[in-house]
């Protein structure tokens, strides 16, 4: 068995889960928000523990790696990175707006002409990235003004928006078909079968080089 550690520290709350071939095994959710740097390492060994897994066993890391919060990012792709180094074992790096999107895309396929994921990053400021009916990455993941957005837009494709910030108000000046979808969690068994296909194809990264998906620049303050 191929066992695959997931670490995801992009948000307020933290995962740890472990799958092997696509398959979950066991999982944990922090119950202490923005606490990542004191829970992280007991979560993984909680869920080793669980899945009756050693260290050793493990096959690869994958990291969410952003967008999301600088000191999350850094503490989960730090803590991927140095068990990897410790292992020799495979990086992964997924980015949230794919993740995302390819859940959906699961779900709805050819449905819609696009999959567009805009999070919020700041005030009147988002993370975007769009895909096609065939899950290919056309806008790659960037940081944008919301006076932007409507640059990334195609008034007669039809699409599905998964987005935490946007409205239907938002759209209807701009796109004629669409669908609004508030749901911006990291599907866990979506997470899997998606990294297990990921390390199958080699889709590993330098660890030497990987750094988080910040996306934008930091702000010293608003």
């Amino acid at each position: 068995m191929k066992y695959l550690l997931h670490i995801d520290t992009s948000g307020d709350v933290s995962h740890v889960a472990l799958g092997a071939e696509g398959q979950l095994l066991a999982v944990k959710e922090s119950t202490e928000t923005r606490n990542h740097a004191s829970t992280i390492n007991l979560m993984i060994e909680d869920v080793l523990a669980a899945a009756g897994v050693t260290m050793q066993q493990l096959a690869g890391v994958v990291v969410c790696a952003g967008p999301g919060s600088y000191t999350g990012l850094r503490i989960g792709l730090s803590t991927a990175k140095g068990i990897c180094y410790a292992l020799n074992i495979p990086l992964i790096m997924d980015n949230k707006l794919t993740l995302l999107a390819n859940q959906k895309y699961v779900l709805h396929k050819a449905e819609y002409d696009r999959f567009m994921v805009v999070l919020q990053a700041r005030e009147q400021e988002y993370f975007i990235s769009v895909f096609d009916n065939t899950l290919t990455n056309i806008v790659p993941a960037k940081h944008i003004n919301a006076s932007e957005l409507n640059d990334y837009l195609q008034s007669d494709a039809k699409y599905y928006i998964i987005t935490d910030c946007l409205s239907d108000n938002d759209m209807k000046d701009y796109v004629h078909s669409f669908v609004i979808d508030k749901e911006v969690s990291i599907n866990i068994n979506e997470w899997l079968f998606f990294s297990s296909d990921e390390y199958k194809c080699n889709n590993i990264v330098n660890l030497s080089t990987a750094e988080p998906f910040y996306l934008k620049q930091v702000y010293t303050h608003k």
